[in-house]
């Protein structure tokens, strides 16, 4: 997963937290305290400079902003691709500080960095059939908040999610799906239940927004990141991509100021 930074920007994690994060990080290593990196010539600082987004966000409300902005030039076509260029891999070749994390769908029309116009370094993004959440996905999620300070989750649903249709279907007319995609009709059960009381038009797109709301109802009170959405140092938003326009609505958990 790559060493991380912890910034005096953030929060520093005690007790359990600090344990959890060293265990977590243990699969990673930062470069030889002993060895210098060389100093990069005037140009390239130059490039660097020139190339690269401002300073990360290190509120919820600011990196909520700060990718709310990037969807809306995805929206407008009006990118302007931060932090995409070889001085920005270089600058976090050893270190890394992601602002946001982000849980979609493996749908390959979904790409997160695309969506919110965003680069190298700068997410966390976990994707899974139908941003299904289980212990090890946990983990990845975590990960951000607990190992970087990173101050956003966004669950990021999507417009004609085939998972959440495959899922529907089989729920509907009590059939299993083959191997380990049963799984992920069991974890999407919760979401066809709670739209099954209920009309919808679209009861396949309903059932999708239901979805990425529980499963960041899931996260906001889950044991380790509980305590960092209290203190007002995490926020777990909800969202839906539209596939039509690009435009990421918000469902839930919109960061206050």
């Amino acid at each position: 997963m790559g060493s991380v930074s912890q910034p005096q920007r953030r929060a520093i994690l005690t007790g359990g937290l600090v344990a959890t994060a060293a265990v977590i990080t243990g699969c990673s290593s930062k470069a030889d305290a002993g060895t210098a990196a060389p100093k990069p010539a005037p140009a390239a600082a130059a490039a660097t400079a020139s190339s690269s987004a401002s300073a990360p966000p290190d509120t919820p409300r600011a990196a909520f902003d700060r990718l709310i902005e990037g969807n809306k030039r995805w929206v407008a076509e009006t990118l302007q691709r931060p932090n995409q260029d070889r001085a920005r891999r270089k600058s976090v070749a050893e270190e890394q500080d992601p602002y946001g994390v982000i849980v979609s769908c493996i749908d390959s029309r979904v790409d997160p960095e695309l969506a919110f116009d965003t680069g190298i370094g700068d997410l966390f993004v976990i994707r899974t059939g139908g941003q299904v959440v289980a212990p090890v996905v946990t983990g990845s999620v975590e990960y951000g908040p607990l190992t970087a300070g990173s101050p956003l989750i966004i669950v990021l649903g999507h417009q004609r999610c085939g998972a959440v249709k495959a899922a529907y279907k089989a729920l509907k007319e009590g059939k299993s799906l083959g191997g380990n995609l049963q799984s992920i009709v069991e974890a999407l059960r919760p979401a066809y239940e709670a739209i099954s009381k209920g009309k919808h038009t679209d009861p396949v797109d309903a059932m999708i927004r239901v979805h990425a709301q529980q499963t960041a109802a899931g996260l906001r009170s889950n044991a380790s990141l509980a305590p960092l959405v209290k203190k007002g140092d995490l926020a777990v938003v909800s969202a839906y991509y539209s596939l039509d326009t690009g435009r990421v609505e918000v469902l839930s958990g919109r960061p206050s100021d």
